[in-house]
């Protein structure tokens, strides 16, 4: 028995935007699997500002629709910064693909709305958290084509319907299912401890981060180079 078998808890965001500093989280969805047994929430935020059309084009949710149903963030937030303290707290891994975005929004949002932050509420780090993005970069760095999330469940064989993803609850029950897949092509992830985990999932990113960084510089790119802190960006 490994940590595959035990508790995951898979989070997920759909935003106003790319930016984890200036943009809103409108939709989250966190869902806790241990084996074939699943609970899920959902949550769906007014992020008090405008929803731009080439991001309601991702996840279906206009101003009007967010605005009329949604949840206050203040509201929201601290809801879901509950929910994945309590799982880090006890040691259960947090699994999102490419976490640090999802992450570092979260935090900032928490910040934003004067709220206690992940990092304040875990006195021993935001850990562990279990990305398949940043494992499947560093077990198969020289594959080439994209690594967005629909491509790597092709990899992996993990079953999708295209049309699902960008809704966060889809995005969740496929990145959960993706750990496994990886997991049961590199059969060193499941057998390393968690917080082993975490750390060589620290390394790896930054090591990333890092080359990918020097390569977009060569390149004539000197804006928005990737953070090579993780899980959460500095």
């Amino acid at each position: 028995m490994t940590w595959l078998d035990n508790p995951m808890v898979g989070f997920d965001t759909e935003t106003t935007g790319i930016s984890t500093t200036t943009d809103r989280i409108v939709t989250a969805a966190i869902i806790t699997r241990t084996g074939a047994d699943v609970t899920a929430r959902t949550w769906l935020i007014n992020p008090g500002v405008p929803i731009p059309e080439r991001a309601t084009e991702v996840h279906g949710i206009t101003t009007a629709y967010a605005v009329e149903f949604g949840m206050s963030p203040p509201t929201a937030l601290a809801e879901i910064a509950d929910v994945l303290a309590s799982a880090l707290a006890s040691g259960i891994p947090v699994v999102g693909f490419n976490a640090q975005y999802d992450l570092s929004i979260l935090e900032a949002e928490l910040a934003r709305h004067g709220l206690p932050t992940l990092a304040q509420r875990l006195p021993g780090g935001i850990r562990p958290v279990v990305d398949p993005l940043v494992l499947d970069r560093h077990l198969d760095r020289y594959r080439r084509g994209k690594r967005k999330l629909i491509d790597m469940c092709g990899t992996y064989g993990v079953a999708v319907v295209a049309d699902d993803l960008h809704a966060a609850d889809a995005d969740v029950l496929a990145t959960l299912d993706l750990v496994h897949a990886i997991a049961a092509r590199y059969p060193a992830v499941g057998a390393v401890e968690l917080s082993d985990l975490h750390d060589q999932q620290v390394e790896a990113h930054r090591v990333w981060a890092t080359e990918f960084s020097a390569w977009l510089r060569s390149k004539g790119t000197v804006d928005d180079l990737p953070s090579p802190a993780w899980p959460v960006s500095a």
